[in-house]
């Protein structure tokens, strides 16, 4: 009997962060190995990656990563994961050759080379199933869908996809191909549901070019683009608008230099003329209507960057009067308000923004059309949307019960669901635990809610500290409380709560000191629960609170007494 197991430990009900466990017996593959960046919530937290658990008790089963594109959404977290795992990963030349720098990086996995290029023409047989793989259209070329064919059928993985019939080779899906995957049978498809919402098409990639020819061409000041490092499609249409109206492109993003040459040596992007690309020194000796700047930020977010041009705080640009800050990008609907405060920003420096997203209906992901597009294709028995919030992955659901899917063979799955093979039929069967780990600089799932819930804590209220210094053995305070406030009153003109704060204090030392049973936690605690109390009668504040209790030492004062006794 086959067992068959699709498990999302990512993906699914939230943005990016893509990693999906398919299981045939007793092999696992993994498709997709991503990451996402934080939303308000996670103060501090620089990037939010999968948790492993299920894959680390079930590590001997695990046969390989196969990757759709190079995107951080699907390779991101490959670092982390190949930290531990040390098993061979597939993947087009492009996306291999970007997962290598992210791994480079790595301390860890720097010496990492089990690397396997593939293309739509590879199959890999393994024991229980065979994985092969159809070209799809996205903002990155090398990208692809991803097939396991198994003895009851095919689990078709979309990866990011949508459909553009004037795509460039590099970009074309090949619906031939599709035809056939749906021909041999597929029995669930995992389908992106970024931008299932969309009720209209996307415009062509065609179109995108003559728009922003079109702004290059009428402006005279400065252009900055922002742009995702790796949306080499898009780079490559503004290094062409560039050429062609007789501008220069300077590289100022953090990955953008190592991503652009990365993609140029495997003739994956090209410099419509030589002399194309300038270094940022040089930037002086141009005019500005002979300037493009080219800003992905860092991680391939330009937003900070942006904020920091405007703010005169950048390395290399400021923003001034005339330059036209392009926004070739579309954040997600988490990102809105950030957009709003950068986009005042650069109005204040004196600069202008104009965004692509408000002119045109484009993505890089399936609108509902290429969704029904898609299933009609493949002819699945049964549909799991992917890839965005629940609202996104409803609007899949609604595509795919339109083309006559019945409902109960589509499945609405969060993390950790375990979608199970049974009496010829896919059945959710049960689920496992799985939640996030957070990436904060070098630690590595370090972060819980409760370091979290105090960051919250410390940004809404601050923090209110109480020193004190007590000798034990008189059990007496030595010296009076010593209060500081960070971000929660100003303290010179908050007297009065301080100096109640201090008397506080005071009572809760010296009640615990007159204790015959002493305990360090328990003086804590109630200095603590004390202050708390009282602060929040005040102020309606619960500010994050920390006692620091010294103790002079005892021994050195004995031993200097027996000393001068001796002599």
């Amino acid at each position: 009997m086959s067992n068959i197991k699709i498990i999302p430990l990512g993906g699914v009900r939230e943005n990016a962060k893509n990693m999906y466990a398919v299981e045939a017996n007793d092999e696992i593959f993994i498709l997709d190995c991503g990451l996402k960046y934080p939303e308000n919530g996670l103060f501090g937290i620089d990037t939010v990656i999968p948790d492993f658990s299920y894959l680390r008790d079930n590590a001997q089963k695990i046969v390989g990563v196969f990757l759709t594109h190079g995107h951080a959404d699907a390779i991101g977290a490959l670092p982390y994961f190949l930290s531990e795992f040390k098993v061979p990963v597939f993947g087009t030349e492009l996306t291999i050759a970007l997962a290598k720098i992210g791994i480079k990086n790595n301390p860890q996995t720097a010496k990492f080379a089990d690397f396997h290029v593939i293309n739509e023409q590879t199959e890999i047989d393994f024991e229980n199933a065979t994985v092969s793989f159809f070209r799809t259209t996205h903002s990155i070329p090398d990208s692809v869908g991803i097939v396991v064919k198994t003895k009851k059928g095919s689990i078709v993985y979309t990866g990011d996809f949508k459909f553009d019939q004037t795509a460039t080779n590099g970009y074309r899906t090949n619906l031939a191909r599709l035809a056939e995957i749906g021909k041999d049978g597929v029995l669930a498809l995992l389908s992106d549901s970024a931008n299932a919402e969309n009720p209209t098409e996307t415009v062509a990639e065609h179109e995108i070019f003559e728009f922003i020819n079109d702004n290059f061409e009428y402006r005279n000041g400065r252009i900055v683009v922002a742009c995702v490092a790796s949306n080499i499609m898009r780079v490559q249409q503004v290094f062409d608008a560039a050429a062609k109206n007789g501008r220069k492109v300077v590289l100022t993003g953090h990955d953008a230099e190592e991503i652009v040459n990365t993609a140029l040596n495997l003739d994956k992007l090209h410099l419509p003329v030589d002399d194309l690309l300038v270094a940022a020194e040089k930037l002086d000796s141009l005019e500005d209507d002979q300037v493009v700047i080219l800003e992905t930020g860092r991680s391939g977010e330009p937003l900070k960057a942006l904020q920091k041009m405007a703010l005169k705080k950048h390395r290399t640009i400021s923003l001034h009067e005339g330059d036209l800050v392009f926004i070739t990008t579309t954040p997600s609907h988490a990102m809105e308000t950030e957009v709003a405060r950068t986009r005042d920003m650069i109005y204040r420096a004196g600069a202008d923004v104009k965004a692509i997203s408000e002119e045109l209906n484009s993505s890089g992901h399936a609108s509902r059309n290429d969704l029904q597009l898609m299933m009609n294709l493949l002819q699945p028995d049964y549909v799991i949307p992917i890839q965005g919030e629940y609202r996104l992955l409803s609007a899949n659901a609604r595509c795919a019960l339109e083309i006559g899917i019945p409902k109960d063979h589509i499945f609405m799955v969060s993390k950790g669901d375990i979608i199970e093979y049974d009496h010829d039929k896919l059945l959710l069967a049960s689920s496992v635990e799985v939640g996030d780990t957070l990436i904060d600089g070098s630690g590595v799932g370090d972060i819980g809610n409760i370091v979290l819930r105090d960051r919250k804590i410390l940004s809404e209220d601050g923090v209110f500290i109480a020193v004190v210094t007590i000798d034990r053995r008189k059990k007496k305070i030595v010296n009076q409380p010593q209060i500081t406030s960070r971000g929660f009153v100003y303290v010179k003109t908050s007297r009065d709560l301080i100096t109640e704060s201090a008397t506080i204090v005071t009572e809760a030392v010296q009640k615990n000191l007159d204790n015959k049973e002493f305990d360090w936690g328990h003086l804590k605690q109630d200095v603590r629960e004390q202050l708390n109390h009282f602060l929040y009668e005040h102020t309606k504040r619960h500010p994050v609170i920390l006692p620091v209790i010294m103790e002079i030492n005892q021994h050195r004062h004995f031993n200097r007494k027996k000393k001068s006794t001796e002599e």
